[in-house]
């Protein structure tokens, strides 16, 4: 589809969810979820149904959208906590400054640009605030920045003041639409980074009231559908006074709105989470944690009026989050110099964004070196590879070999390793020797097991909650 003519390139506004399942869109085909206005979007624009986060977890998948970058190759392999629980897991207090960021490119390309809502990539002594990573205006949680009045101090495990969660994405929309009102006749770029649907979810009885059918009869507390939905129907709520605004001020068909989630849905055994952990991975095995389509494959709607296909569906493009740096550059006018881009592992995929079919040229890597509570259904591999339409995920002993062909098996129910070993050679031979040079870290001895039940406390307890960590392990990760 042809550009329509504009003086300046197009703004972007980059909407992120927070353990917002596949499945957790009424356009993505859940029954009983209200998201009138996502839906409107995906109307209005293209949804992307094999888009991948870098990670299965928040800080990580989150570093691979700010640089273009596989995490583990900065060297985060998980959330960011507290110093001590950083150098337990092997990982640094921040995400490295001296990295490009999408931001600072952009930035450097004349746009102004802002970040609203969670950060999760570094925070405390020593972890530069947001604006360290090219961004002009800022107010955030996770963060070493400026945060709302009255949202206190966070938690060890990196939660926010629960009286603000109910509200927190009205006033992350809040933020966003000043800045846009603000800088509507500059090109921009905005991140409206949700905190929702992260546990600790406790909605207010007015969000909860149209859901309230689904709550158990005879039962004094609402059910887990009820306060999960009520959660996403009023962040949906809540976006949609955001998308209205861009109408209202006339920029709808000059910006790019991107909308996704950093990972796959939380679990009910998250102590957390047990009292609301209803999220969909949509058909998908895994959920957060997990390198299975659930803990990866995430929504992705793009809505660029005269440029990507209204009412579109793209089935067959396979795309990451490390793809939005090289391509945001590419739609801003925003040049990469040829060291960087030979440095990234994203690639351009705007030719999807303009209604074609992506054919990848860069294979999708993980590692996940913890370990994953929940059912053994959940527990993947420690490292995954999406290469074509083949997917590995595999120990690096061998002990698991799993080989799919996702695009005719998409719930990784068929293993085909036996059957083709001369592709499972090709692609552990990529894996490996991209994780060989990874830096370092400790793994936890649970990772890549799908033992059940979990070790008894005193072992390795990927929840948290255990007496202490096995011999020659770490802490777990918090759960956040």
């Amino acid at each position: 589809m042809s550009a329509r003519p504009h003086s300046r390139p197009p703004n972007f506004l980059f909407i992120l969810g927070d353990d917002w399942g596949w499945g957790d869109l009424g356009c993505f085909g859940h029954s009983q979820l209200a998201t009138p206005n996502l839906d409107r979007l995906a109307a209005e624009g293209t949804r992307y149904t094999q888009f991948y986060v870098n990670a299965p977890v928040c800080s990580p998948s989150r570093a691979a959208f700010m640089t273009g970058r596989f995490p583990g190759r900065l060297g985060i392999h998980t959330i960011f906590a507290s110093p001590e629980q950083n150098r337990a897991h092997g990982v640094p207090d921040c995400m490295d400054p001296a990295v490009p960021t999408l931001p600072r490119l952009l930035q450097q390309a004349g746009y102004v640009c802002a970040h609203f809502g969670k950060w999760h990539l570094g925070r405390g002594a020593g972890a530069p605030d947001p604006g360290a990573y090219g961004f002009d205006v800022h107010r955030s949680t996770h963060s070493s920045g400026p945060s709302w009045p009255g949202i206190g101090e966070v938690t060890e495990q990196g939660q926010t003041a629960a009286a603000f969660q109910p509200r927190s994405t009205e006033a992350i929309v809040d933020e966003t639409i000043a800045f846009i009102e603000e800088h509507r006749e500059r090109a921009f770029y905005v991140q409206a980074w949700l905190l929702d649907p992260h546990a600790v979810l406790n909605p207010t009885p007015e969000q909860m009231a149209p859901y309230r059918s689904l709550s158990p009869k005879g039962v004094p507390y609402p059910g887990a559908p009820t306060i999960y939905y009520a959660v996403i129907t009023n962040a949906d709520r809540q976006l949609g006074r955001l998308l209205a605004k861009l109408d209202e001020l006339g920029l709808s068909e000059h910006t790019v709105v991107v909308f996704t989630g950093d990972n796959g849905p939380e679990d009910l055994v998250i102590p957390n989470a047990s009292h609301s952990a209803a999220g969909s991975p949509g058909p998908f095995r895994g959920r957060k944690r997990s390198l299975y389509e659930g803990g990866v494959r995430m929504p992705l709607i793009v809505r660029w009026p005269g440029h990507t296909p209204a009412g579109g569906v793209d089935d067959e493009s396979v795309l990451g989050g490390v793809d939005l740096l090289p391509t945001f550059c590419r739609l801003a006018g925003a040049p990469l110099a040829a060291s960087l881009a030979a440095e990234l592992d994203g690639e351009d995929i705007s030719d999807a964004f303009a209604g074609h079919v992506h054919r990848r040229t860069k294979p999708l890597l993980w590692e996940w070196r913890f370990g994953i509570p929940g059912h053994p259904l959940h527990k993947s591999p420690r490292l995954a590879i999406r290469d074509g339409h083949w997917k590995l995920l595999l120990n690096p002993d061998y002990s698991r070999v799993e080989l799919y062909d996702i695009p005719a098996d998409p719930m990784e129910l068929a293993n085909l390793a036996a059957r083709y070993p001369d592709v499972v050679s090709e692609l552990a031979a990529k894996v490996l020797a991209w994780q060989a040079m990874l830096p370092p870290g400790p793994v936890s001895p649970q990772a890549g097991s799908n033992a059940y039940p979990w070790p008894r406390p005193g072992d390795w307890n990927p929840i948290g909650r255990a007496a202490g960590p096995g011999p020659g392990s770490s802490r777990p990760p918090p759960s956040s």
